[in-house]
């Protein structure tokens, strides 16, 4: 189908707008959005209803094919990973470990590693009691130890499998897990560091201390060991890096090795995460497993139509190959990492959600991916974390996770404005400026 530039540089603008309108000042769910705006843009590119219908099945199908068991699972893990205890005690086991003083960088990396699993809002809101009474203990501000418990849960949300914004671009981009997973760890320990660094900056010039006497200890009775608590968390990432890592051996595989590649498959080390985090025989309670098992599906079904959603508006997008004329217009070549980047902060910051943003930039980025230069594994990988990165610019009023923070930290919103949000563009930057490097070692 031959159409003018313009019609399509229109139709797309028209489907972003729709998306951004309908998400942000209407507030209908983004599903919801990313049908009506795969009409839009269908009808502006001259597509007939019945072709729009069946491109958007396929698309959503495509992905729920690479992503629907991975995002169950991974969001099954994270519930009962909340529900055990298990986030506590890896908070209390490093706090352990750094001692009182680095606090703050407990909570970042605390907020980093229950952040592989457990989505940032969660995790959060989950984690947030800790900082006051850390506060009191410490005296080190309330604000750099929430900044620094919020930054290092965004730093894996936005960048590693299973959070779905990467899972997602990844399924479309056709990238490994494995290989995203550890690259994405990777790009994600500098991300957390300038959060917390900023935070603690932060902290010294609005130093709000714990207002509230300490509070009584919580029974810890119950509570997984240190090692339960890490093993659900630890042992799916090592699986899934092993698997990725024979995955390049040569074609004739020993029985252990077929063995290995199989118990690292995402699906199935996410299983074996799932079942580590279930309780033992000796605590179990068939109405309570029964209950949050049903929690994992239904939060999970949310997060997999607004995925699929994001496929179908890719595939009525890439129907008309707009590579090929954007390739005519623009030297696409000249800009690479850097136009996954940029599309990815402006919906990002326009829209709010980082999930709904990545999703988005992925769908308009993956026909473009031979006239940017990136149409090679290594190229397809780094184009997910510079995308992964700009889904942090900016977390601004518009951001439901801006929101879980000033609810459950005790700050001011010009507070979180002013240290969280400011943090997020920085973090995108390092994040960024950590994947162009990356550009250079595995070209």
């Amino acid at each position: 189908m031959n159409l003018p530039f313009y019609y399509i540089i229109g139709s797309l603008l028209a489907g972003l707008a729709i998306i951004v309108l309908l998400t942000l000042r209407y507030r209908i769910h983004a599903f919801f959005a990313l049908m009506i705006a795969c009409f839009v843009t269908g009808m502006g590119l001259r597509i007939s209803p019945e072709t729009i219908v069946n491109t958007m099945k396929d698309g959503f199908g495509n992905v729920m094919k690479s992503l629907g068991l991975i995002i169950v699972l991974g969001t099954t893990l994270g519930v009962l990973l909340e529900h055990r205890g298990s986030t506590r005690v890896m908070a209390d086991y490093i706090l352990q470990k750094t001692g009182e003083k680095r606090a703050a960088l407990a909570m970042s990396l605390t907020g980093f590693i229950v952040g592989l699993p457990v989505f940032c809002d969660s995790g959060y809101i989950v984690m947030a009691g800790l900082n006051r009474p850390l506060s009191f203990r410490t005296g080190i501000s309330v604000t750099t130890l929430s900044v620094s418990l919020a930054t290092g849960l965004l730093s894996v949300h936005c960048l590693v499998p299973p959070h779905p914004g990467a899972a997602a671009a990844a399924g479309i981009m056709g990238v490994d897990f494995g290989r995203l997973i550890m690259v994405g760890i990777l790009v994600a320990i500098p991300a957390m560091l300038v959060g917390h660094l900023w935070s603690v900056y932060q902290g010294r010039k609005i130093h709000l201390a714990a207002d509230l006497p300490e509070p009584v200890a919580p029974n810890s009775q119950g509570d997984p060991s240190a090692l339960r608590a890490f093993l659900p968390v630890v042992v799916p990432v090592i699986l899934i890096a092993v698997k990725s890592f024979f995955t390049t051996a040569s074609s004739a595989q020993t029985s252990w090795l077929r063995t290995v590649l199989v118990i690292g498959d995402p699906v199935i080390a996410l299983g074996i995460g799932v079942l580590l985090a279930l309780p033992s025989w000796k605590h179990w309670d068939r109405k309570i497993t029964s209950r949050l098992l049903q929690e994992s599906v239904e939060k999970a079904g949310g997060i997999l139509v607004i995925i699929g959603a994001g496929g179908a508006f890719g595939a009525v997008l890439a129907s008309v190959k707009p590579g090929e004329h954007l390739r005519e217009i623009l030297n696409l070549g000249s800009l690479g990492l850097l136009f996954p980047f940029l599309i990815t902060s402006v919906l990002k910051t326009a829209q709010g959600s980082s999930t709904v943003a990545i999703i988005t930039a992925a769908s308009i980025v993956h026909p473009l991916l031979a006239p940017l230069g990136l149409d090679q594994d290594n190229g397809r990988l780094l184009c997910v974390l510079s995308m992964g990165a700009g889904s942090m610019v900016v977390s601004h009023a518009n951001d439901a996770y801006f929101w879980v923070i000033v609810n459950f930290s005790g700050l001011d919103m010009k507070t979180v404005a002013k240290v969280y949000s400011t943090a997020t563009i920085l973090m995108g930057l390092v994040s960024f400026l950590m994947v162009y490097l990356l550009s250079f070692i595995l070209s």
